[in-house]
C-alpha cells in the first residue's frame, strides 16, 4: 500500500469513525508464531498489574510536586516477559508514525493503526502477543501507577471523527471544534503571535506511543512516567484540552522554564484560564503549566 493509498483509507475511515462501531470486531492478525488469531478486543480483559497492587500509602507520597521526577518506594515496572513486548510495540508505534506522518499518527484509532501495521512490511503486523500487551495496559487502572486522573476514553477501540476537528495552520496539530478551539482563538487574540498550540488533540494510539516513549527514558518505571504522562485512555488531549507555549522556545516549553516565560504570565494572569494539572494537584501528576483545561 503507498502512502496516499493509505491518506485516502485514514480520512475515509476518520470521517466514518463511530465509537459505538468497530472494525476490530472482524479484524484478525497474523501472530508471529501461531497463524491468524483473533484481535485482542475480542478477548476477555487482561490487566497487565493486578489492580490492587499498589500500596495506597504511596499515593500520598505522589502527591508532592517535588518528586515527580524521581522514582519511589513501589513504583511499578514493566518487568519479566513483557519487556520484550514492550520495546517491541515501541518501535512497531514509531514506524507506524514514520509511515503515516506526524499529523495522521496524532488522530489514528487502534483498529486503523493495526490495520494499517498489517498492510507496511515497513511497520510489521502487531502480533498476538503485543495485542494482549497494548490491551492490558489500557485496560489497567491508572491509579495502579499513582495517576489518579480519570479515564476519558470508553473503549479502546474510540476513534476521532473528522467533522469533530480542524487543523492549526502552522503547528502539525488539531484542535476540537467548539469550546476548544474558542478557548485558543481567545488565547491567542489576548495574548498575541508569541503564544504557539504545541499539543492538541491525541487518540488512543499516540497516547500510547508517548507513554511507552517516557516509561522507556524512565528506565520502564511506569509510575514514574504517569506522574508526567497520562497512561492511555487517561488523556484530556483526548476530548478537549490542549497545550501551548512560547513560540520558539522549544521543548523548553515542557519545562518549569516555561513559568518565566512573558507568555506564561499572560497566561496565568487571564481569569478564564484554568490549567489541568495545577500546583501540589492530588491527582498524582506534576505541575503542568502548559495544559490547558477545556472539559
Amino acid at each position: 500500500m503507498h502512502r496516499r493509498q493509505f491518506l485516502k483509507l485514514f480520512f475515509s475511515v476518520l470521517g466514518a469513525a463511530c465509537p459505538t462501531v468497530s472494525m476490530a470486531r472482524s479484524l484478525r492478525i497474523q501472530s508471529d508464531d501461531q497463524g491468524p488469531v483473533p484481535h485482542a478486543a475480542n478477548t476477555p480483559h487482561r490487566f497487565l498489574f493486578s489492580p490492587d497492587v499498589h500500596d495506597s500509602a504511596v499515593k500520598d507520597l505522589l502527591f508532592t510536586e517535588d518528586n515527580h521526577q524521581y522514582p519511589v518506594v513501589n513504583d511499578i515496572y514493566v518487568s519479566g516477559p513483557d519487556i520484550a513486548l514492550f520495546h517491541s510495540s515501541l518501535a512497531r508505534l514509531k514506524r507506524l508514525m514514520k509511515i503515516v506522518g506526524y499529523a495522521n499518527f496524532s488522530l489514528l484509532g487502534f483498529d486503523t493503526a493495526v490495520k494499517t501495521a498489517k498492510s507496511y512490511s515497513a511497520i510489521g503486523a502487531f502480533s498476538k502477543r503485543e495485542l494482549e500487551f497494548l490491551e492490558g495496559l489500557y485496560n489497567t487502572p491508572a491509579s495502579v501507577y499513582g495517576f489518579l486522573g480519570d479515564r476519558t476514553a470508553s473503549d479502546l477501540t474510540d476513534m476521532i471523527q473528522k467533522k469533530q476537528i480542524q487543523k492549526i495552520p502552522n503547528t502539525g496539530h488539531y484542535l476540537f471544534r467548539g469550546k476548544s478551539l474558542d478557548m485558543y482563538d481567545t488565547i491567542c487574540s489576548k495574548i498575541g503571535s508569541d503564544v504557539v498550540l504545541t499539543s492538541g488533540v491525541r487518540g488512543i494510539v499516540k497516547q500510547f506511543y508517548l507513554f511507552l516513549n517516557k516509561a522507556r527514558s524512565c528506565d520502564l518505571n511506569l509510575s514514574l512516567a504517569s506522574r508526567s504522562l497520562a497512561p492511555p485512555g487517561y488523556s484530556f488531549h483526548g476530548i478537549g484540552d490542549f497545550d501551548v507555549g512560547k513560540r520558539g522556545f522549544g521543548v523548553s516549553n515542557f519545562t518549569v522554564a516555561f513559568t518565566r516565560t512573558n507568555v506564561y504570565d499572560r497566561l496565568a494572569g487571564l481569569g478564564f484560564v484554568k490549567f489541568r494539572y495545577p500546583p501540589k494537584n492530588n491527582l498524582g501528576v506534576r505541575f503542568e503549566p502548559w495544559h490547558i483545561e477545556v472539559i
